[in-house]
C-alpha cells in the first residue's frame, strides 16, 4: 500500500510525524515528499523534518492514499501546488483514498472541490470554509477522510490503517503504542 505525504514549509510537526510514523508502522509504503526547493521543511512548530524525496520526482505516480498534514501556513502552499492537486482529483476521480487534517480540508481540498458532496470536518476555526461541515474528530465520506488537528492526528491515523488495512491491523498498531483504539469517527 503506498502512501503519499506531501510537506512543506508550515506543515503542523504533530500531524505531519504522527501520519509518517503510524501508516510506517501499519507497513504502508510511506513517500514524504517536500514542495519546497529543499528537502528538509521547517514545521509550523520549528522542528525541521527531511522529506525522501523532492514532490516534483514523484509528481507522476499513483498513490493509493494522499494524506495531507495541516498548519495554515503549509497548507496554503500544499493548495498552491497544482501537481498534487491533480493528484488529489485523480485519487478522488478513481475511488482511491485521500485524507486532510487540520487546516487542509478548508485549505487545499475545499477550494479544489475535492469536498464536493462530501461532509467533512477541518480545524474549527475553518469550519465556514466547508460546504458540509461535522464537528467530529474524523469524518469519513466515501474515499475522503479528515480530522480536525493535532490532538486527533492519532484517532486520524488509526482510522487510515483501519479502513484500508482492517480493523485488526489497526487495533495491533493502536497496542503497540499504547493508544486508544476509541472511534471518534463520523
Amino acid at each position: 500500500m503506498r502512501a503519499l505525504i506531501p510537506i512543506a514549509n508550515g506543515t503542523e510537526d504533530i500531524e505531519a510525524v504522527t501520519l509518517i510514523d503510524t501508516l510506517r508502522r501499519a507497513q504502508f509504503e510511506v513517500t514524504v515528499a517536500s514542495i519546497e526547493h529543499d528537502l528538509m521543511v521547517t514545521l509550523a512548530k520549528g522542528c525541521k523534518l527531511t522529506a525522501d524525496t523532492a514532490f516534483n520526482d514523484i509528481k507522476k505516480e499513483t498513490f493509493d492514499l494522499i494524506a495531507v498534514p495541516g498548519g495554515s501556513q503549509g497548507a496554503a502552499a500544499l493548495a498552491k501546488n497544482k501537481a498534487l492537486i491533480e493528484m488529489l482529483k485523480h485519487n478522488k476521480a478513481n475511488r482511491k483514498w485521500y485524507a486532510a487534517i487540520c487546516a487542509a480540508p478548508a485549505m487545499v481540498f475545499a477550494p479544489h472541490d475535492l469536498l464536493e458532496g462530501k461532509r467533512a470536518t477541518c480545524f474549527p476555526a475553518f469550519k465556514d470554509q466547508l460546504p458540509r461541515f461535522v464537528d467530529a474528530p474524523v469524518v469519513v465520506d466515501g474515499h475522503c477522510i479528515t480530522s480536525q488537528g493535532p490532538g486527533t492526528s492519532l484517532a486520524f491515523a488509526l482510522k487510515l490503517v483501519e479502513l484500508i488495512q482492517g480493523e485488526e491491523k489497526a487495533r495491533k498498531i493502536a497496542e503497540s503504542m499504547i493508544a486508544p483504539m476509541e472511534d471518534a469517527t463520523v
